[in-house]
């Protein structure tokens, strides 16, 4: 059994490792051995990403409880103050077992369940789902951190990429390719990056949930995908080019964040004019000519087309998607920054539900009562201007005649 097993694994291996899967045609991985002066990348190296990836989740932890917590009360970020919901076990037990936003038959049947009022068990939902959300506080650690990693991956990528020659000439990608030597510095800039996109999805169910979560979920795993497997069939040069792209339009979108929860509206707003800009021509632009382009056209001068080639074009694809969907989010709010003259609520953020409605409950209920005692003093004044008492000032007896008191 255990041999069977084995053979299965080793066929597997093989079938995975085959060199028509990760090079050009008439390339073999004999052709890709290393020797004392010339190093390839190795698939094994990947690995080192998952022991560093939690080396950052740690160092992210330490400051944003050390640098970016105290920073955050010190420019004078406040966490609003949420009403608590009461406990009620039956809510609580429908609230994580079954679903944090029932319809209106749930709701009606559970008021009957807990004897309360319609109004009470909206309110009791509402206030639970509040004290899920993320505080502002927290927005604000995990956006400096952010901030700190953009900015340095960013300034390393340009200090790694300004003296490499397909930096300024893309068809300088693929002049060797495969048997294109790895750097050190390109290993450990690649590292660092694959690293980090690790720690994020590590830490993805304690991360600030936005409306586009799963776009971010397809955004990670496409990322990890393109990083791994373009450093395994060698395709560095296009990859540090995709890295250095997408780092130059985040550098821009974490203070933009940062100064919002600051409510420093000035700067915020002329840091996300900032940002769209950047995020349009590099994800828009320079992205589709530098990157599609690129692997699509002038690589099939230097190879046919092979597994490797569709599968690098097809994670490219994907992103290029994401990059059209994130883009239609911030024009929409670029027309609306320029109709209002001040920037939009991020649509991608899930909105805190304040208590509107019971205010609106409670203005309903002053109404009434405002218009049930109008009625009742108008009606006494009538009865009095007629000669007669109010009639809360006599009893009624049971054979209908009115007593006076």
């Amino acid at each position: 059994m255990n041999l069977d097993i084995s053979r299965m694994a080793h066929s597997l291996y093989e079938w995975l490792w085959h060199h028509e899967f990760w090079l050009p045609p008439g390339i073999t991985w004999e052709d890709m051995q290393e020797s004392e002066d010339v190093h390839y990348p190795q698939p094994r190296d990947l690995l080192l990403s998952i022991p560093f990836a939690l080396i950052l989740v740690v160092i992210r932890r330490v400051f944003e409880r050390t640098i970016a917590l105290p920073l955050s009360s010190k420019l004078g970020v406040r966490d609003k103050q949420r009403p608590k919901a009461q406990p009620n076990p039956v809510l609580e037990t429908f609230y994580t077992t079954r679903c944090k936003n029932p319809g209106e038959g749930e709701l009606l049947g559970l008021a009957k369940q807990c004897d309360l009022p319609l109004r009470k068990v909206e309110r009791w939902f509402r206030r639970r789902r509040n004290t899920d959300r993320p505080s502002l506080s927290k927005k604000f650690c995990e956006a400096c951190w952010r901030f700190t990693f953009y900015i340095s991956s960013f300034i390393t990528g340009l200090a790694v990429l300004y003296d490499k020659p397909w930096l300024w000439d893309h068809r300088e990608c693929w002049t060797g390719y495969p048997q294109q030597p790895l750097q050190s510095s390109l290993f450990w800039y690649y590292l660092l990056e694959l690293s980090f996109y690790w720690s994020l999805v590590f830490t993805l169910p304690f991360d600030v949930k936005r409306k586009d979560f799963k776009e971010q979920i397809v955004h990670h795993a496409a990322t990890i995908f393109l990083i791994s497997f373009s450093y395994c069939a060698n395709y560095i040069r296009i990859g540090t080019l995709v890295l250095i792209i997408h780092d130059a339009s985040d550098c821009f979108l974490e203070p933009t964040k940062i100064f919002n929860y600051m409510k420093w509206k000035k700067t915020c707003d002329s840091l996300f004019m900032i940002f769209s800009a950047v995020f349009l021509i590099s994800r828009l632009v320079i992205f589709p000519y530098t990157v599609l382009y690129n692997t699509y056209y002038y690589s099939m001068e230097i190879f046919q087309p092979f597994f490797g080639y569709y599968f690098v074009n097809a994670l490219l694809i994907i992103l290029q998607l994401l990059h059209v969907f994130w883009s239609c989010l911030i024009i929409h709010m670029v027309y609306m920054f320029i109709l209002r003259g001040t920037m939009e609520k991020d649509m991608r953020s899930d909105t805190e539900e304040s208590d509107k409605d019971e205010e609106k409950d409670k203005i309903r209920e002053k109404e009434k009562n405002g218009i049930t005692y109008f009625s009742n003093v108008t009606s006494n004044s009538y009865i009095q201007r007629n000669g007669s008492e109010p009639l809360n000032n006599r009893t009624h007896l049971t054979n209908g005649h009115v007593k006076e008191r």
